[in-house]
């Protein structure tokens, strides 16, 4: 790589060989890595790049608006970490945050680094005219047959045809391989190349992701489905097309995608496949919605969780003194005396030191709150790997997992080797976890009209998993799993309902709580920036806390990540979203457009329409009405 004025450009990531690393650190001016080389990479061995970093004059951290959530929270340590040995080193860089979705740079850009910042607002980036499509798809009653894996697959068979360079973002590793399957099949039954679809997405060796990149630079490819791997970091010109395979999850990353087309001067084109899913639907239905330019990011560097992981990486660094901690928040030192009484860091003369030579940053993911990860294997063969957490989910008995061309099923999942064993097979299904919680309110932190923000306590499990059609409509059988429980204390809302909704005075009440959770849910996302698996839920017909209904939605990791602090704050916005989304509707008693959800764990049975179009109704007219009595 090279710049203006032949310097040198440097790059660290996973796939540099170890070789060519003394070259970058002691030679190239500049150095382009990513957090988590940054994280277990630089920092830890900071001694080695102390000419580089003495040297620093600028950091600039690309894509501002991805760093949300636990994610988010961990890169703003990291960063941290860094400016602190900046300190130590003497030099004192620049910091630099692009983003061109991102609603609250400033909160972000602080939240980010410790720092405050100078907004520029100017946007000089060229782009040709784009034309953005959503297809809505039909209802049951229309088309029984509608699949939006084959319809995303028949688009990206449609371009490759006529020579469109195309991507097709999947939000997940199974559709990908359905997409790519399905455009291969098309593609073969009309005389045309198969080889021109490939697929792209983590997991895959360095050596898949390269060659696959370069048949994408040189155009031997022309349809590529990916899922969110694509999305960043890999810049891809002249491309014509782009489909979206679902809604992404956020309002950024759709942006982030749909810019992949109309770079250059020819203009670009973008569709969006909505699933039957109320979020997706009500997307579709409200344009304005998803067009809009920018939303805001929550993050929360001070969880607990992950400041105790990151003061663990930032003591093995370098001692941190009684004045640092201040670099990482009002909670570091009371945190860092939990470290101290636990054995996990030890403090001697006013310095909290970390009581081991090795280095803590391999054990912390920086991408969840923590845990080991679980290897996938086929005849002792590496296959991939997924966190501890999403293999209960994902790498349980039983699990169907795609890899490429190949599909496999779990055969044994081995928690305490940390293994999961799988054998080659097509069983023509693909499977979905079914996850139960148990929500327990500790303290209420902030309280509104019949609406609170809690600390709260959950317990979650994989009780069993579904066998599902390829086509994502129909349920094959649901199968039982004993697996081990997660427990955890973390942030949500509790909507508390009123002793008129039990379940003794009104027959229809358990539907139409169970119905009010569905539509809050389905929104959710949209205000909180967030995919729908961060966040959790629960409705009971009679609160153990109370013995009234209620309805829970909650962070769905340890210590929270912000997300239902923002939802709390936009309630109203959101309980008129859910009404929105329900009422704009036409079917009568529920559907999956509108209160169908395909994380229930009753299967969307109980779901009464009529009563959560009046529970929504109600808070939306008692906010009003307490506006009116503010005023």
């Amino acid at each position: 790589m090279a710049l203006a004025g032949d310097e040198r450009v440097g790059v660290f990531d996973g796939d540099t060989p170890r070789a060519q690393l003394p070259a970058v650190r002691k030679s190239a001016p500049i150095v382009v890595t990513n957090p988590d080389m940054l994280h277990i990479g630089i920092l830890p061995r900071h001694e080695e790049w102390s000419r580089f970093i003495k040297s620093l004059k600028y950091i600039v951290v690309d894509e501002a608006h991805t760093y949300r959530g636990v994610f988010g929270s961990h890169v703003g340590n990291v960063l941290r970490r860094l400016l602190r040995l900046c300190a130590w080193y003497r030099s004192s860089p620049v910091v630099i945050a692009c983003s061109a979705t991102v609603g609250n740079p400033e909160e972000v850009f602080t939240k980010l680094t410790g720092r405050s910042a100078a907004l520029v607002k100017q946007d000089g980036a060229a782009r040709s005219e784009r034309n953005i499509v959503l297809v809505e798809p039909p209802t049951l009653e229309e088309d029984e047959s509608f699949s939006p894996n084959k319809e995303t697959a028949a688009l990206l068979a449609d371009f490759v045809r006529y020579g469109v360079r195309t991507l097709a973002f999947c939000r997940a590793r199974v559709s990908t391989e359905l997409v790519v399957r399905y455009a291969r099949q098309m593609l073969e039954d009309t005389g045309h190349d198969l080889t021109k679809v490939e697929s792209y997405r983590g997991g895959y060796t360095p050596k898949e992701r390269r060659q696959i990149e370069k048949r994408l630079f040189t155009g031997d490819l022309t349809g590529l489905a990916t899922t969110n791997a694509m999305e960043l970091g890999v810049d891809v010109g002249g491309l014509d097309a782009i489909i979206l395979n679902g809604y992404p999850g956020s309002i950024s990353s759709f942006w982030q995608q749909v810019g992949r087309a109309g770079r250059g001067a020819e203009r670009g084109f973008a569709a969006m496949v909505a699933h039957e899913d109320p979020l997706e639907q009500f997307l579709a239905r409200n344009p304005g919605v998803l067009l809009a330019a920018s939303e805001n990011v929550s993050l929360s560097p001070e969880n607990r969780y992950v400041l105790a992981a990151q003061l663990r990486c930032a003591a093995y660094e370098r001692p941190i003194s009684v004045d640092e901690l201040a670099i990482f928040g009002a909670e570091a030192s009371r945190i860092a005396d939990e470290l101290d009484d636990s054995g996990d860091l030890q403090f001697s003369a006013e310095r909290y030191f970390y009581p081991s030579h090795a280095a803590p940053a391999g054990k912390v993911d920086i991408r969840g709150i923590g845990g080991e990860g679980v290897v996938l294997y086929c005849d002792a063969e590496e296959v991939g790997q997924m966190e501890r957490w999403r293999a209960l989910q994902h790498a349980h008995e039983g699990a169907v997992y795609m890899h490429r061309t190949k599909t496999f099923v779990v055969r044994k999942l081995d928690l305490d080797r940390n293994e999961a064993h799988m054998e080659e097979n097509e069983p023509g299904y693909f499977t979905q976890p079914v996850v139960q919680s148990l929500v327990q309110p500790t303290v209420e932190l902030q309280a509104a009209e019949k609406v609170a923000l809690c600390g709260m306590n959950v317990t979650s499990a994989v009780v069993g998993f579904r066998k599902m059609a390829q086509d994502g409509r129909q349920v094959l059988g649901e199968e039982p799993l004993d697996l081990p429980t997660q427990s955890y204390d973390t942030i949500g809302v509790r909507f508390s309902l009123g002793p008129e909704w039990s379940p003794t005075d009104n027959l229809d009440a358990i539907g139409a709580v169970h119905g009010l959770e569905h539509a809050l849910m389905a929104v959710a996302p949209v205000l909180a920036v967030c995919d729908r698996r961060d966040l959790g839920s629960a409705w009971f017909s009679i609160d153990p806390a109370d013995l009234e209904p209620s309805v829970y939605a909650f962070d769905a990791m340890p210590g929270g990540m912000g997300l239902c602090e923002s939802l709390f704050a936009r309630r109203d916005d959101w309980v008129r979203m859910a009404l929105d989304l329900v009422q704009s509707c036409k079917c009568e008693s529920g559907c999956p457009a509108c209160l169908y959800s395909a994380q229930c764990e009753a299967m969307n049975e109980h779901l009464n329409k009529a009563g959560a179009i009046k529970l929504l109704t109600g808070m939306t007219d008692g906010a009003q009405a307490l506006n009116r009595d503010r005023i």
